[in-house]
């Protein structure tokens, strides 16, 4: 199928107006849609929040009686069926549509082609694929979770010229400046959850949450604590504000009682490997069938190390600042020595800003960029 440029224009705008959500549909897909007739655009949308209309109703209410004969551009297939609000398919249908332009399918079991086949059915002209790579970008969280059975994996470090996150005795605060710092800030609202090791909390007794901008939702904080060494004093456990989720291995109620009167706070009981430590590759299908498709970790070296050793990472993004801690200092990563690293191509550099005095790198494995089917990261202002 091939598309015009102004096919092109109004799909891009789709995409940019699907960015907004980017903050608050999880764990729904984010998806934009704008109907145009001819080279004019009569109504745009985009999806805002779970339990919310979705992008099609939006642009159709804009739209109104000019939506007869119109073309509507979509950035994920149209739901075809009813869950907190009703199918989108039959929405553009019943508004007498012409033409539906949809950038992917939708994994979701529950839609996958349906939404398609509906609209076609009808009588309405489909034509899909336009920016697909794009569209997938946009949604890597859900789509891992729908495709993989896992959630999207962004590993945050912050560290010196010399790969340090912070001296021998722990102080840390701060390494990068006050960009860097920000751009995180970002980072963790764009995310379903921030994941963490429970030595991060009881060294530093951070927040792990939005705070520097307003956010229709805060992202769920997961502790992975597998002997629940945690207690209620530290700062995670008394900001009632965000969700918190302690991953464990434990099995006694009794120390799991000392939590019981934080309604913010569940604890979750998972097996353990043959180490006695939490088995990672079963927390991510139990995370991905809790609705969690993006995870930013923030941790310490030993669980870096772990998830990089395991290949469970599908992006780094490391901010370095010009400063070097020396040799003493604590390292990023902690991972044995690897004779072929110098041959291997496991990561590929996607993108690379300077942010105040500070470098942004990020990186995405090989792997993972195969899987999701694109190279470059889209850039959206």
């Amino acid at each position: 199928m091939s598309f015009s440029e102004l096919d092109a224009k109004f799909m891009q705008t789709a995409l940019e107006l699907a960015w907004q959500g980017r903050f608050s549909t999880s764990p729904n897909p984010r998806v934009g849609c704008v109907i145009t007739h001819g080279e004019q655009i009569v109504g745009q949308g985009f999806h805002v929040c779970a339990g919310q209309p979705h992008a099609e109703i939006h642009a159709l209410h804009q739209a109104g009686y000019l939506a007869k004969a119109a073309t509507a551009y979509v950035t994920l297939e149209p739901c075809s069926h009813t869950g907190r609000t009703g199918p989108c398919a039959q929405a553009l249908i019943d508004a007498h549509i012409k033409r539906v332009v949809v950038a992917m399918s939708d994994p979701n079991p529950l839609v996958k082609g349906n939404g398609l086949h509906m609209l076609q059915k009808a009588g309405i002209q489909v034509d899909s694929g336009l920016f697909a790579q794009q569209a997938r970008e946009l949604n890597s969280g859900f789509l891992s979770r729908q495709e993989r059975n896992k959630p999207y994996i962004r590993l945050k470090i912050a560290a010196s010229l010399d790969s340090k996150t912070a001296l021998s005795n722990g102080l840390s605060q701060w390494i990068t400046g006050e960009a860097a710092r920000d751009d995180v800030q970002t980072l963790r609202a764009e995310s379903c959850a921030i994941l963490t090791g429970v030595n991060t909390i009881l060294a530093d007794d951070p927040l792990l949450n939005v705070r520097r901008f307003s956010t229709l939702r805060q992202p769920l904080r997961i502790i992975l604590d597998s002997r629940l060494r945690l207690t209620p004093e530290y700062q995670i456990i008394q900001d009632t504000k965000s969700p918190t989720l302690i991953i464990t291995t434990v099995t006694d109620s009794a120390k799991k009682a000392i939590f019981a009167s934080y309604s913010h706070v569940s604890i979750l009981t998972v097996p353990a490997n043959l180490r006695g430590q939490i088995d990672l590759q079963k927390l991510w299908v139990i995370l991905a069938k809790r609705d969690i498709g993006s995870i930013l970790v923030e941790a310490g070296s030993i669980l870096n190390s772990a998830l990089l050793t395991a290949d469970a990472v599908d992006e780094i993004i490391y901010y370095q600042a010009p400063k070097i801690l020396g040799a003493n200092a604590r390292n990023a990563i902690e991972i044995s020595e690897n004779p072929n690293a110098l041959t291997e191509r496991k990561w590929q550099t996607v993108d690379v800003k300077v942010l105040g005095q500070d470098c942004r790198w990020l990186l995405r494995h090989r792997e993972s960029a195969k899987w999701l089917g694109v190279k470059l990261l889209q850039k959206h202002s």
